[in-house]
């Protein structure tokens, strides 16, 4: 008995944890997204860069993810893994797919935006023939890491069904 009460309060432990680690990778993402967006539409020739160079539309959309699935997503995971459990009065259906989801996400979203901005930033300065090549292989690995944020975010929606659907009810 005393060693399920004692990997009851490890599970809670953990679920607290990995919940306020999605509101701080909100806070962290957020922060770099406005830094990134003020300097692209601060400093001038990065900004002309951006906008003019062939590939500059992909440093763009590297923002944009920054933004969207890293604080934006991120807030929305750390709120629903808080509201769903107390409102449906039940304990989260898997901890150890909260820690996966945490993992796969930043890993797959951090990937995204390297490449993105790998592409952006090689493809707008490269003169070269083998530009395109070059761009399509690193937007390749934007979907493989793609790929891992949605697989991901799969994993987060099955384990909050899961949790209203089954398991143990909170008393009232």
């Amino acid at each position: 008995m005393t060693a399920s009460i004692e990997h009851d309060a490890t599970q809670r432990a953990d679920f607290t944890r990995y919940t306020l680690w999605f509101v701080y990778a909100c806070i962290i993402y957020s922060i770099i997204g406005f830094s990134w967006g003020a300097v692209m539409g601060g400093v001038p020739a990065f900004r002309y860069f951006v906008d003019y160079s062939a590939h500059g539309r992909l440093i763009t959309l590297a923002h944009g993810h920054i933004n969207l699935l890293g604080w934006v997503e991120m807030a929305i995971f750390a709120a629903l893994y808080y509201v769903v459990p107390n409102l449906s009065r039940r304990q989260i259906y898997s901890v150890r797919l909260v820690k996966i989801h945490f993992w796969m996400h930043n890993f797959g979203l951090i990937g995204m935006v390297v490449f993105f901005l790998a592409a952006g930033l090689i493809g707008g300065l490269s003169t070269g023939d083998n530009t395109e090549s070059v761009v399509k292989h690193l937007m390749a690995f934007v979907g493989i890491f793609g790929m891992l944020v949605l697989t991901a975010n799969i994993i987060w929606g099955y384990n909050l069904y899961k949790t209203t659907t089954s398991g143990w009810q909170k008393p009232a």
